[in-house]
């Protein structure tokens, strides 16, 4: 790996984790830094394995997953910009999912040791920081919640539904990662998964390969039972 070049950084200096900080610390910490460029399906790292670096997903889209009785589960998909597996970070502890690139993805790594340092130092790196915690605990509750209280065709509408508010309320999109991952986050097998997508026929949806119209966004709504406090992201 090769450190961030000089041109790089004031892209990377301009990201919420960072933009906030005291000029001298945020150099410390980007000339410490490496903004790599990974191509698609390649283990970023495994599960419990040291953290040596906090990841920070710049472009392109990451999964995080875990492996167990000979098959993985999806836990997250990640897409840009924003950090993942923070927590073990912070806490100095192994990974408690592993990593893999679903697409190219850019993608800066920032030494675990050289953040713990800094952090101690810089409060709006601390900040910025404890906020991203915050949102992923938020999200796992999300999830929790989702998996608890939905069957599958409603855990995919409402899937549907977060994925078009995120693209402004987009009624055409097409979605991210293969179908396999999908249904692992939500989840459900791939059979399981089209079959909810059978489903939502009736709710004004349309699926070719991909890509997803949403033809009667009021009735989706009606039938995923949306939660009533809107996505943090």
């Amino acid at each position: 790996m090769s450190l961030m070049r000089i041109g790089e950084k004031p892209e990377i200096a301009r990201l919420p984790l960072f933009r906030d900080m005291d000029d001298a610390m945020r150099e410390r910490v980007l000339s410490g830094s490496f903004l790599q460029v990974f191509p698609p399906q390649l283990t970023l790292f495994e599960r419990g394995r040291q953290a040596d670096f906090l990841h920070v997903l710049v472009d392109g889209l990451v999964e995080l997953y875990v492996s167990g009785t000979g098959r993985d589960t999806t836990m997250k998909i990640v897409e840009p910009v924003t950090s993942f597996i923070v927590a073990a970070v912070m806490t100095d502890l192994p990974y408690l999912m592993s990593a893999r690139t679903l697409t190219s993805s850019r993608v800066l790594l920032v030494p675990a040791a050289l953040m713990r340092e800094v952090i101690r130092k810089d409060t709006a790196l601390m900040q910025a920081t404890m906020h991203e915690l915050a949102l992923g605990y938020r999200d796992m509750v999300r999830a929790l919640t989702d998996m608890k209280l939905r069957q599958s065709a409603e855990r995919l509408a409402n899937h549907l539904l977060e994925f078009s508010a995120q693209r402004g309320n987009a009624w055409d999109f097409e979605l991210s990662g293969e179908k396999r991952v999908l249904a692992s986050l939500l989840g459900m097998t791939p059979e399981n998964l089209s079959r909810a997508f059978g489903t939502l026929k009736e709710q004004g949806v349309s699926v070719n390969g991909a890509r997803v119209r949403i033809e009667d966004r009021a009735a989706l709504a009606a039938f995923a039972r949306p939660d009533p406090v809107p996505a943090d992201r």
